[in-house]
């Protein structure tokens, strides 16, 4: 195991194999995102998208919580700073166009990043930590877990994406529902919505993540690449554009040297080892 250089201790990354493990690392704040946290979270995914020795990344959270979002008593305190400030408050365009960035380099990075993502949840996930898990392509929660949108609680309306990426998830009626009320979302029923792909016990989490991260990370990476980006354009496109991009990609994926290794294999009998070349 290699461990990574966040330039934070409040995110710990470290590479098993093909898989690199996130870990957000502020438990005595519910792993809420900080002006630490979140850069290097932003950062280290840039790093992990254009290293080729990663094929799988797991995102978690220390100790017993996933992430709950913004930290909320970060946000009084800030105001309290701005108040006796004599730096000039930002206008409201430059707010927008900076929330904007953040999200872009947050959100949009972590659902298109070229490398299968996987959130593991061994506690809640709130407001955007909710957002970061519903970005990831796969979902497994300790049965402990439970989720909320939170924004109604702290006279908000939701960010990074956590309103496109519910609605996708369970439909807008459902999403229009977890936004108004708040209401916390057990393990079991977010299982049940379809927004949690497994739910296991607390004590298996890790090792359930680790277990499905190394098979996704022993297939074929330009494949899965491309099923991932075939799988998210079919969200948005139709399906004349969705059957183009098909075509591209399955020929191309015809001419690497995986597939051929996949066809040996078979014909051998044994496993293919994938190189992603």
């Amino acid at each position: 195991m290699t461990r990574v250089d966040t330039g934070t201790d409040e995110l710990l990354c470290a590479i098993d194999g093909h898989v690199a493990t996130l870990t957000l690392n502020r438990p005595e704040k519910r792993n809420a995102l900080s002006d630490n946290l979140t850069p290097a979270l932003r950062q280290t995914l840039l790093n992990i998208d254009t290293d080729p020795n990663v094929r799988c990344v797991v995102i978690t959270g220390a100790g017993t919580a996933f992430c709950a979002g913004g930290d909320v008593s970060g946000m009084g305190a800030n105001r309290t700073t701005a108040a006796v400030s004599d730096a000039p408050r930002p206008s409201l365009d430059d707010a927008i166009r900076g929330l904007k960035h953040k999200q872009e380099t947050l959100t949009v990075r972590l659902h298109e990043l070229s490398k299968p993502t996987i959130a593991a949840l061994p506690g809640a996930a709130a407001g955007a930590g909710l957002s970061i898990a519903l970005a990831c392509d796969l979902r497994i929660a300790a049965d402990s877990a439970f989720i909320t949108t939170a924004y109604a609680n702290i006279g908000l309306s939701g960010d990074y994406g956590c309103s496109w990426l519910l609605t996708q998830l369970v439909g807008p009626a459902r999403a229009k529902e977890l936004f108004y009320t708040a209401r916390r979302v057990s393990a079991e029923e977010a299982r049940d919505l379809g927004i949690f792909n497994e739910v296991v016990p607390f004590a298996e989490l890790g090792a359930r993540a680790a277990e499905l991260a190394a098979t996704i990370a022993n297939g074929p990476p330009i494949a899965i690449r491309y099923m991932k980006e075939n799988l998210n354009r079919a969200m948005s496109a139709d399906l004349s554009t969705c059957l183009a991009m098909e075509a591209d990609r399955m020929v191309r994926c015809t001419r690497t040297e995986d597939h051929r290794e996949a066809v040996r294999a078979f014909l051998d009998k044994r496993v293919p080892e994938f190189k992603g070349v």
